[in-house]
């Protein structure tokens, strides 16, 4: 009689340890995973400011256009364009032809259509067009040479820019990773969304 309470004492007690180990871990993953899975989208402001700051650690810009032109791109300015999801890049211009000593300045305006890429978390401008390109001292047939020639700058300087990027730790709460998934503009700066990624 002993020898079979003795038994059942020792099986009770490695069941139990067994439990503790295996089941008790076991029931904390599946509940921290039903929160992650309640955890719903969420959304962060990005104000102007901190869009300005990325931009100016991008310039300046230098190109040659053409096999022709130095072109120089300086103090970059962002602005929200009203009533859309749109935004707007200022900027001081600089433009050195190779038989002229003294360059011409001036300024160009663009503004492109904001989008999100999600593979890469962060927000992009798309469908750029020039909206204003001026050099001061030039005549009107060559402000128009001198557009044509800012469209094809505009679309390297665009090109795989990010107006913001997030860092990876932006992209993570509570454990969960999330990816950006749409943007609105507001008068002070972005509005993007982020839900979990799947």
């Amino acid at each position: 009689m002993c020898y079979a309470f003795a038994m059942t004492t020792l099986f009770a007690g490695n069941w139990t340890r067994l439990l503790r180990r295996i089941a008790l871990p076991l029931l904390a993953c599946g509940l921290l995973a039903s929160c992650a899975g309640m955890i719903g989208p969420r959304e962060v402001e990005i104000p102007l400011s901190r869009l300005q700051a990325g931009m100016d650690r991008r310039f300046p810009v230098n190109n040659r256009v053409l096999e022709l032109f130095d072109v120089e791109l300086t103090r970059p300015q962002l602005a929200v364009v009203a009533g859309s999801d749109r935004i707007a890049l200022s900027m001081d211009a600089l433009v050195a032809p190779p038989f002229i000593r003294q360059p011409w300045s001036g300024s160009m305006d663009l503004s492109g259509r904001l989008y999100v890429d999600a593979a890469r978390g962060a927000v992009f401008m798309g469908e750029p067009r020039v909206d204003r390109f001026v050099i001061d001292g030039v005549d009107e047939a060559r402000q128009r040479q001198f557009t044509k020639v800012a469209n094809v700058l505009m679309d390297k300087v665009i090109r795989d820019v990010p107006v913001y990027a997030f860092r990876p730790e932006d992209l993570r709460y509570a454990g969960v990773q999330f990816v950006p998934t749409r943007i609105a503009t507001t008068p002070n700066g972005l509005v993007v969304t982020i839900e979990p990624a799947r």
